[in-house]
């Protein structure tokens, strides 16, 4: 395996609290030093970091990669490239395929392809009711056993308030985490975006805030006696934060997440029957965007996760209340969150990464086996980041097998310009940019 150095860059390390210009050596898939003027000459392959920031690799709690079942919008090997082109180094993988994810065996599948065609890290997280349909406990010790990192639903909530505390008792057994997808089905129905002007201009049945106010209401007062960790999945209303950020108040162990889109966009980027804006939970105001940005910059909400959701362009294109929901992200989360958070002065950079790398390894029991962290002797999974490159975004390039995002055309500043799984060169912009020039 080829050694590197990472050469004169700023190397953030937030769960250390580490931030300097700094050299990071990598032998043998491993971080063999961190350090300032470190030899040159062992190393295989120098990479110039100056200007840069050099992070630990990112990680994504909540992707969908749609494989196995509807591997033409997306699969692991499609998935994982557009993850490293993104740069993150790690992704856990949802558990709304077909067949679900709910036995032993569809985890270890999971491990398996990923090994076999990833591009980075994958991990499963499996369904916690069989099927995903909130009627029947999956088996979910030996989940656990068979590598499961987390538990989820997620495309559906668990339904009834004795399910979920049977879900939620039973999760905490394993020590893990259980990702809530807080949506009451009783009161979504037909509902295709966010209840607003929009959605009456449009005709549209709206989806009301309280759809997952109640959800998070009812499963924090289950939780108090029963001591999950539980984590509230693509949080979207100003009311859900305030439960959360009281919950954590009372020493509850909830977090929560914020994606993208839910940072940026209102649900009047729906208008026009837009349906690349058609997002669940949906898109809401900017008065819900301020109160999530606020709860990312006190403390409350503690992970970034994108909701990578690839649909095919056919799909898409049907009538807005026939589409599928969701986006893809990977791609362009990074300057994204960077328009979100640091251009807003919401929160700094060693914050922001600290939320894309320790806490969402904090979050799936990762930070165990080294990863989210710059340690000698730890996996050497980093990311280098251009914080000033400007691009802009179009969907047409993406490496990705959708190209469903509504941010097309958008004019962004941060990039991964080289992405190091296991010690390897993943993705490498530059080179990626000389390969297009050739062909072109």
């Amino acid at each position: 395996m080829q050694s590197l150095l990472l050469a004169r860059g700023r190397v953030i390390d937030p769960a250390s609290g580490f931030d300097s210009v700094a050299d990071v050596a990598i032998r043998d898939g491993k971080i063999a030093a961190i350090g300032h003027d470190l030899p040159r000459s062992p190393a295989d392959r120098i990479i110039d970091a100056e200007g840069c920031i050099v992070s630990p690799g990112l990680i994504d709690p909540h992707v969908h990669l749609r494989e196995p079942g509807h591997e033409y919008k997306e699969n692991i090997e499609t998935g994982s490239l557009a993850a490293v082109a993104g740069g993150f180094t790690t992704i856990c993988c949802m558990p709304n395929t077909s067949p679900a994810l709910d036995t032993p065996e569809l985890v270890r599948f999971i491990h398996d392809r990923a090994a076999a065609t990833g591009h980075c890290r994958v991990f499963p997280v499996a369904a916690a009711t069989k099927g995903r349909h909130g009627e029947e406990l999956a088996e979910i010790a030996l989940l656990s056993a068979a590598g499961a990192v987390a538990f989820s639903d997620d495309g559906d909530c668990v339904p009834t308030a004795g399910m979920m505390h049977r879900v939620l008792l039973t999760v905490a057994g394993t020590g893990k985490v259980f990702m809530q997808h807080c949506q009451d089905p009783s009161l979504t129905r037909g509902s295709a975006m966010h209840s607003g002007e929009v959605s009456v201009r449009l005709g549209l049945t709206g989806w009301p805030r309280l759809a997952e106010e109640i959800v998070i209401e009812r499963d924090i007062r289950l939780n108090r006696a029963t001591g999950c960790r539980y984590h509230v999945q693509h949080i979207s209303s100003g009311g859900s934060v305030d439960l959360v950020r009281a919950a954590r108040a009372a020493g509850q162990p909830v977090t929560a997440e914020a994606s993208p889109h839910h940072l940026l966009l209102t649900h009047e980027a729906c208008d026009g029957y837009n349906t690349l804006a058609k997002v669940n939970p949906p898109l809401r105001e900017t008065s819900d965007i301020n109160e999530i940005r606020a709860a990312i910059a006190d403390g409350t909400i503690t992970v970034l996760a994108t909701d990578h959701a690839p649909h095919s362009f056919d799909e898409k294109s049907l009538p807005f209340e026939e589409a599928p929901m969701g986006m893809v992200g990977l791609e362009t989360a990074l300057p994204l969150y960077r328009e979100a958070l640091i251009d807003t002065g919401a929160i700094t950079w060693p914050r922001m990464l600290a939320m894309l790398t320790i806490e969402p390894a904090k979050l799936c029991g990762l930070d165990r086996i080294g990863l989210g962290m710059l340690k000698v002797g730890g996996p050497a999974d980093i990311t280098v980041i251009d914080p000033d490159a400007e691009w802009t975004i179009d969907p047409a390039v993406f490496v990705g097998r959708s190209k469903n995002s509504p941010f097309g055309g958008r004019h962004v500043r941060g990039r991964a310009i080289t992405t190091i799984s296991r010690g390897a060169v993943v993705f490498d912009l530059q080179a990626q940019g000389q390969a297009a020039d050739s062909r072109g």
